[in-house]
């Protein structure tokens, strides 16, 4: 899972230093600069994601050591919630892509 979000974030990093290299060597001025920045914008929302994912793995870890018998309930409640934030990542990354190519 973590990398999966380690993935997502250097994906979304690349497509805005992409964007970033295209507008200072195309020239084209200040739409490819601002294209730049909302793609890094969006590409913030990705890190947000990743802290919360790693707080609740860590947290579930403690719980099971506090109380083993309730491993299988930890683990299906992370994992749901896991997926749960990791639509808030995929969201931003699909952002970041029609930021860097509508844009």
């Amino acid at each position: 899972m973590i990398e999966s979000v380690t993935k997502l974030l250097a994906e979304t990093t690349n497509t805005a230093t992409a964007a970033t290299t295209e507008a200072a060597t195309s020239g084209s001025g200040l739409k490819a600069g601002l294209v730049a920045v909302g793609a890094g914008l969006a590409a913030i929302g990705v890190i947000g994601t990743g802290v919360g994912q790693g707080y609740a793995a860590g947290k579930a870890c403690e719980a099971v050591g506090r109380n083993p018998e309730a491993e299988g309930k930890i683990r299906t409640m992370l994992i749901i919630g896991a997926g749960i934030a990791e639509t808030a990542a995929i969201y931003a990354f699909v952002v970041a892509l029609i930021v860097k190519f509508v844009g």
